[in-house]
């Protein structure tokens, strides 16, 4: 078939040619090798595949705690005996216990760390800010530890962690017993921020307390750190071991409780008619009130100085957290799981309402069985909502979470879509890391990035084209093709982390989200992503294990994935470069002068050209037509005798095969793509076509692997191409879609003109009572 492509050029589509391929060394070297230097060597701990190994271990702590609430001066008193098991195969000489509510000492590592800067006017809020850190005491108050005989135990505190020294060394398979009795007093949330802390109503003189870090907690010894010890500075959170929890919380008489577990002693602390609510939620398929807005109110106005004393059991969980105030309204609803029915429950002051009361609950139950279905089943048998000052924090089984309406009980879809958002996403964390224990202290993504995509998962369950602000990646793109000096690996440690809510919670989320719908698709990942829940779940997963169960369960080679995404801050920059266009020149001489007179006559005239045909009345030759010779009539076009023998011998010549090639009027398009981002990246291209048709070819990112920068590739149809698109339905994040097309297309933008000072802007349901008060008072001739 030689000669049989004869390259003709397409107006508008041909441009310069790519450079030539690299030649000899193989360029995968920079995006295609293998994790193996990056990733820990498997052990009989951790296995290659991903999954616990048979010898995997882990330490187990459990406490019985008693802690009273001062409502008066805001603090906490209490006393915890703990028994830490030791299933390591190490004899360990001493125990680390968290201290994290040393965060709030005037002299704390925290403050002393904290960087900031001041203007030249500041508001009073802002100084008094400033001071409260600096006044403020609220570190632990360690008072004694001891064994279980009474004997004082040495023990040394280092910022935020308490080495206990043990009298004998701990060998495998021993537990120990000891106390630890300390107090704090409680944080001002809003003026001293934290996980935790109390919020005051002036309008009702009344205090709520939301309690979290509230008492030492073990560390994590493990086969990858030993001990977890790293500095609690703020930014990352907890590595903890699981246990069973029985906690006594006493507090003013009035006081409704939300802990962790399950409430043992509901007879001394509700009345009968809170009971048989209670009852009555368990049953029920819609959120129904145990306490009522009405019960709550009347609360507020009388403070008890009794005392109650709420006792909650919890088993197998890494942490225990708690709520208590005599604002609170209850509700609760049931929700099957797997067969099992949970409660799940909302508490909230009446400040919440009406949005709280709507969407809590409905909220929490939703997202137990999203998450359920692509992870593992809920085994708690409570989850619950709390609302007041901290705008969103997890513990077991109970998350504090913000947003509230305006005091007219109007709210904007911000609002409103912001408190059902928080409360998956809190609520979630039941299952990363609540579950899936990995160690936030470490890994900020291994938690938050997995919990915002599967947020993403359920805010979209939740009603069609729900607005979430993370997992889809087009919301990424902002931050992708930002400063790269303000940005860092995903795989970078919790404290050293820039750009918080990008890096740890949006560009993991869309990174799983991209695997999802493009690398891997949706039934691929789904079971990987299933299998690594299972598992890792109540078991303490590293990033190794992820990364590898993914490979594991799914059979797909994603190491070029992880170490684009989370080794390096590339981004995605594809540019469509140029497109050559070759058809199969048929050579039927009466074809092809038909197809070259249609090309010369669609050939524009040049300007030239236009005004010669208006200035120029007659030519020479028009005036003396004896100038006119043979070649003013010769046809260049025209196909000759010679030319139909030639191609009737060359017809003659071809075997069927090549007849069939050459009659079927294919199309060939070289497309020249660039990698400017530096992420390889599938490329999606559809192409349209000149009868208004299209499609869409999707290429694996392997196409890179023998030359990361500059690729080609051909495509063949039966139907000429009029455009090539780019990613089109903005699956990988690419930061810069104007060159993305070819031939290139222009990109509407938008200016904002406006006045300075712009008077505040109702929310809409604030603008729609304006507009009713209005029409009435029209109707009615006010």
């Amino acid at each position: 078939m030689k000669n049989i492509l004869a390259r003709l050029a397409l107006i508008g589509l041909v441009a310069a040619p790519l450079a030539a391929l690299a030649q000899g060394e193989n360029t995968d070297k920079s995006k295609f090798r293998q994790l193996a230097q990056e990733l820990p060597t498997p052990n009989t701990y951790r296995t290659a595949s991903g999954a616990p190994g048979h010898q995997y271990w882990q330490q187990r702590a459990d406490y019985t705690i008693k802690v009273e609430l001062n409502d008066e001066n805001q603090s906490v008193t209490g006393s915890e005996t703990i028994t830490y098991t030791n299933n390591s195969p190490d004899v360990l000489s001493y125990l680390w216990v968290q201290l994290d509510q040393n965060i709030f000492e005037p002299k704390s590592m925290t403050n002393l760390t904290n960087t900031g800067t001041l203007q030249d006017r500041m508001s009073v809020a802002a100084v008094e800010q400033h001071l409260a850190h600096e006044q403020f005491d609220g570190g632990f108050k360690i008072k004694t530890v001891k064994d279980r005989n009474g004997k004082a135990l040495p023990f040394t505190i280092n910022n935020t962690m308490m080495r206990v020294d043990l009298p004998a060394p701990l060998k495998p398979k021993q537990s120990y017993t000891f106390s630890i009795d300390w107090n704090h007093n409680i944080n001002d949330q809003l003026k001293l921020g934290g996980r935790s802390g109390y919020e005051y109503f002036a309008g009702d003189n009344n205090y709520l307390y939301e309690m979290a870090q509230w008492f030492p907690r073990m560390a994590v010894y493990d086969d990858v750190n030993g001990w977890q010890h790293k500095q609690f500075l703020g930014s990352g959170e907890f590595a903890l071991p699981f246990g069973d929890y029985r906690v006594s919380i006493t507090v003013p008489a009035d006081h409704i409780v939300a802990a962790t577990g399950e409430l043992q002693n509901a007879s001394q602390v509700l009345t009968a008619t809170q009971q048989k609510r209670w009852a009555d939620a368990a049953k029920a398929n819609k959120p129904t009130l145990i306490v009522t807005q009405e019960e709550a109110t009347q609360a507020e106005k009388a403070k008890s100085k009794s005392k109650k004393t709420w006792t909650f059991a919890a088993k197998n969980v890494r942490d225990f957290a708690w709520a208590s105030s005599r604002k609170f309204i209850w509700d609760a609803m049931n929700v099957n799981v797997g067969g099992k029915n949970i409660l799940a429950m909302s508490y909230y002051p009446k400040e919440a309402n009406p949005l709280w009361g709507q969407y809590s609950t409905e909220s929490v139950a939703h997202t137990l069985r999203v998450y359920s279905k692509h992870t593992i089943d809920y085994p708690y048998p409570i989850a619950i909502s709390v609302h007041g000052p901290v705008g969103g924090m997890e513990y077991p089984m109970i998350s504090f979470n913000g947003y509230r309406p305006e005091a007219d009980g109007t709210y904007s879809d911000r609002i409103k879509y912001g408190l059902i958002s928080v409360i998956i996403h809190e609520v979630g964390h039941n299952f990363f890391p609540m579950i899936i224990n990995s160690d936030e202290r470490q890994w900020t993504w291994m938690d938050e990035g997995l919990n915002t995509f599967m947020q993403y998962l359920a805010e979209q369950e939740w009603e069609r084209n729900y607005p979430s602000r993370r997992g889809e990646p087009k919301d990424i793109v902002d931050y992708m093709k930002g400063d790269k000096n303000m940005q860092v690996p995903i795989m970078t440690n919790s404290e050293s982390v820039l750009q918080f809510g990008n890096n740890a919670y949006g560009k993991p989320a869309t990174a799983l989200n991209v695997l999802r719908e493009t690398v891997m698709g949706r039934e691929l990942f789904d079971y990987a992503f299933k299998e690594y829940a299972n598992r890792w779940a109540f078991k303490h997963p590293m990033p190794a294990d992820f990364f590898r169960t993914m490979e594991d369960a799914s059979g797909v080679d994603l190491d070029w994935f992880w170490r684009g995404w989370f080794y390096t801050t590339d981004h995605t920059d594809i540019s469509v470069e140029e497109v050559k266009w070759y058809s199969i020149d048929s050579q039927d001489p009466e074809f092809v002068s038909a197809q070259r007179r249609e090309q010369q006559n669609k050939a524009p005239q040049t300007l030239s050209q236009q005004r010669n045909l208006q200035d120029i009345q007659k030519t020479l030759v028009e005036q003396k037509p004896e100038l006119k010779d043979f070649y003013n009539s010769y046809d260049p076009l025209a196909a000759t005798a010679s030319d139909k023998a030639r191609y009737q011998n060359l017809v003659a010549s071809l075997t069927p095969a090549e007849k069939k090639i050459l009659d079927s009027g294919l199309n060939f398009y070289e497309v020249g793509f660039r990698n400017i981002g530096g992420l390889v990246m599938p490329l999606i291209v559809r192409m349209e076509f000149e009868d208004g048709t299209d499609e869409v070819v999707n290429i694996p990112a392997e196409i890179w692997r023998y030359n990361n920068e500059e690729i080609t590739k051909v495509f063949v149809t039966a139907k000429p191409v009029v455009s090539f698109t780019l990613d089109p339905f903005l699956q990988t994040a690419d930061t810069d879609l104007s060159n993305n097309a070819y031939p290139r297309r222009v990109a509407p933008s938008r200016f904002d003109i406006f006045k300075q000072n712009r008077p505040a802007q109702q929310n809409p349901m604030q603008q729609q009572r304006s507009t009713t008060r209005t029409n009435n008072n029209s109707n009615t001739g006010q």
